[in-house]
């Protein structure tokens, strides 16, 4: 059982029955409010897993959660709760953007081999590197991405990334 009010560093960690998301568990399609949660524990925010579960289960699901969650969701979700976000697709500003936000959720797709899928992660620049949130599904802890996001994504091998930098509503 993961504990309420923690970064959760794995989704696969969460029990089938501990905070379902539409017609499955967390643990297969909930990356996208993981990331969401995990953003708002980084700026010291605190919303339960269930009220934000019906948040992103109200607006835009895909079919409920087998699919997982709408690409724009988590900025639609920030902008709601009054945070400036700030979206691009070019991985050559991932850097700088990342770098002047408070916190940042990231959308990838990845491929090995016939297998296909798609994932987001929460991260934050911190101490002169990127650390990442629900990185892989072995993950431990907070995973480090190194000192650049392109670089990362490159290493990996994952595609037409989109990143969501979220500016603090409480800073000016």
């Amino acid at each position: 059982m993961i504990a309420d009010r923690q970064i959760i560093f794995n989704q696969k960690d969460i029990p089938i029955k501990q905070w379902r998301y539409g017609f499955r568990a967390s643990a297969a399609t909930g990356c996208g409010w993981i990331a969401a949660y995990n953003a708002l524990r980084l700026m010291g925010y605190y919303i339960q897993p269930e009220k934000l579960i019906r948040s992103y289960e109200r607006h835009l699901p895909l079919l409920n959660g087998p699919f997982g969650t709408f690409i724009l969701e988590p900025m639609f979700f920030f902008k709601r709760q009054g945070f400036k976000v700030r979206v691009s697709t070019k991985q050559r500003d991932f850097d700088e953007l990342a770098k002047n936000a408070d916190a940042c959720i990231m959308f990838y797709y990845w491929r090995r081999k016939f297998k296909m899928g798609a994932h987001f992660v929460s991260l934050q620049y911190k101490d002169g590197a990127f650390i990442g949130y629900n990185t892989f599904s072995n993950s431990k802890a907070a995973d480090n991405y190194g000192i650049s996001l392109e670089s990362f994504l490159k290493k990996q091998r994952y595609f037409f990334p989109v990143l969501m930098a979220i500016k603090d509503k409480r800073r000016k």
